[in-house]
């Protein structure tokens, strides 16, 4: 069941008798990011319904009545059929992705809201919208791609057009759908293929719901690309955008006053190696990044930002490992044998009891630890290998390389 305040009267585009409504997809440790967010978003347009789509429980503590939220609306409210079954073939991040098609037709419908925006928690709105609204009258689908300018150095082909291909062009930490028969056709296609292939998957074509969105243009003529360095200013996109400004007069991106920046790979710290390069060169960015940080500590980062999702155990508090999902995602037979894998109800018929018998895959309460701490060590050796091998030095050395090795075969050099 939702969990909602009383509705706040919509008086920003009251002449038109717009609804807009906005929302974020989180987890239970993301409610600081969507805190900072909302305020963000208030701030500018207060008469702006803000909804905050969980795929978890409220922690205990949160008290709605003193949030900013206007509504809390669940993944168990979105109507997703084999619910249980459907979660659990996704980790954390492809599970608030998945759900996003369904929560903008799940707000259409229960609010009857006209236009649908939204956020990734982890930006915060530093204008008002009103030029992106007003795009949004003509055209019934608005996305930001990563890239707006082609690179110019071999760093940034890399970093951020390689990237896009292998990630999506468009960067869905937003997205803007009008309620026309067209946007509704756009978000029931999307929903239909975030159903089943929402997945961090680059190898096979997917990269949860990005991917998918590549094909938006191809089959949507109402479809408007915001080219606007205004827009979803973030790392991928700052070798293009001179980032100027401060809190008192604005922030500017090549002279336009930002209306949302993304604050992208906060927890895993890849914010700081992207910023490292620009951070000199635009000190309001060193600004941004220092306020961001301020203001989720002030909503709760440090108390909350580690809780862990419901649905990343068992029923008997056994951890569930992405191998774990990713074998039963694959076996149609596993997915129709059990269809709540999280259960452990009747003894040896359960999902649980399958990879006990099968597989060596269920880590003990003894050993968790242990595994634990050696898949965080194996985590942060990827990171800083990628990282490395990200390096001009790196790829420099390799062509080098690669031009001497016939050479070095035959004793040359």
């Amino acid at each position: 069941m939702a969990l909602a305040k009383a509705a706040r009267p919509i008086v920003g585009r009251k002449a038109k008798g717009v609804n807009v409504h906005i929302f974020t997809s989180i987890t239970a440790n993301y409610i600081p990011k969507a805190r900072v967010l909302v305020a963000s978003l208030k701030k500018h347009h207060p008469e702006c319904m803000f909804h905050l789509v969980l795929s978890d429980d409220l922690p205990p503590g949160v008290d709605l009545s003193k949030e900013k939220f206007d509504s809390v609306i669940t993944a168990e409210d979105l109507n997703i059929p084999d619910f249980r079954s459907w979660v659990f073939r996704h980790s954390v991040v492809e599970l608030c992705t998945a759900v996003k098609g369904f929560a903008f037709r799940e707000i259409m419908n229960r609010h009857q809201a006209e236009e649908v925006i939204y956020l990734d928690p982890d930006i915060a709105v530093l204008a008002r919208l009103d030029e992106l609204l007003v795009h949004l009258d003509k055209a019934s689908i608005l996305l930001t791609p990563h890239l707006t300018e082609p690179e110019k150095t071999l760093s940034g082909i890399w970093d951020n057009e390689i990237c896009a291909l292998k990630h999506g062009v468009f960067n869905l930490g937003f997205c803007a759908v009008r309620a026309s028969s067209e946007g509704r056709r756009f978000v029931d296609w999307w929903a239909s293929r975030l159903y089943d292939f929402c997945y961090d998957d680059i190898p096979a074509g997917l990269f949860t719901d990005q991917r998918w969105i590549d094909l938006a243009p191809c089959f949507f003529k109402e479809l408007m690309i915001l080219r606007e360095p205004a827009y979803n200013v973030s790392s991928w996109n700052l070798t293009n955008r001179e980032i100027t400004g401060d809190f008192e007069s604005g922030f500017r991106a090549n002279g336009q006053k930002i209306c949302f920046y993304h604050f992208s790979g906060f927890d895993s710290g890849a914010i700081d190696v992207a910023l490292r390069p620009f951070i000199g060169k635009y000190p309001a960015l060193k600004d941004l990044k220092d306020w961001y940080i301020d203001e989720l500590g002030k909503a709760g980062q440090d108390s909350l930002g580690n809780i862990r999702c419901k649905y990343d155990f068992f029923d008997n508090g056994d951890p569930i490992l992405k191998i774990h999902r990713v074998l039963y995602r694959c076996r149609p037979d596993l997915i129709e044998r059990f269809r709540d894998p999280y259960s452990l109800q009747g003894e040896g018929s359960s999902y649980y009891d399958w990879l006990k018998a099968n597989t060596n895959m269920i880590v003990d309460e003894a050993g968790l630890e242990s595994r634990e701490a050696l898949l965080s060590a194996l985590a942060a050796a990827q990171r800083e290998l990628t990282t490395i091998k990200g390096s001009i030095t790196w790829r420099v050395n390799a062509f080098i390389y690669n031009i001497l090795k016939p050479f070095r075969r035959k004793g040359i050099v």
